[in-house]
């Protein structure tokens, strides 16, 4: 099985959760600007994204990547993870009604969020995210 552990990170807070999925998953965090693959290619992917401005995915670099591919998820095991400093995660539900209607399987069911940075706990279940990633 192909994963790929794909993240966006201003603050080091969601690059903290895409490694912890990657060790999870067995294999490494890529930030979006370095990922050169073909998502077709993978059977399984784990996106990062934190919450920015009014509850939505970073504008300059993830937004666009994540709407060039989303219409190659159809069929494939995704996490959707992010942290978030403000809101209600309002961000994180409308990422994953985009991914579900792709036709996409979200691994656990919703994105996992956390509030500033992830702890050892949350770590943890991100790591366990990464093993279910790859099953």
């Amino acid at each position: 099985m192909k994963t790929a552990v794909i993240y966006w990170s201003g603050t080091g807070n969601t690059e903290a959760m895409a490694k912890a999925v990657a060790e999870g998953a067995g294999v490494d965090a890529v930030s979006v600007s370095e990922f050169s693959g073909n998502i077709a290619d993978y059977d399984s992917v784990a996106f990062g994204c934190p919450a920015m401005g009014d509850e939505i995915l970073e504008e300059g670099e993830f937004e666009p990547f994540f709407a060039k591919i989303e219409n190659e998820l159809s069929g494939k095991k995704v996490v959707l993870f992010g942290s978030y400093d403000w809101g209600t995660g309002d961000w994180m539900r409308s990422w994953e009604e985009r991914v579900k209607s792709d036709g996409a399987e979200i691994i656990g069911g919703e994105g996992y969020i956390t509030n500033l940075d992830a702890n050892e706990t949350e770590l943890g279940e991100l790591r366990d995210l990464g093993k279910k990633l790859v099953e």
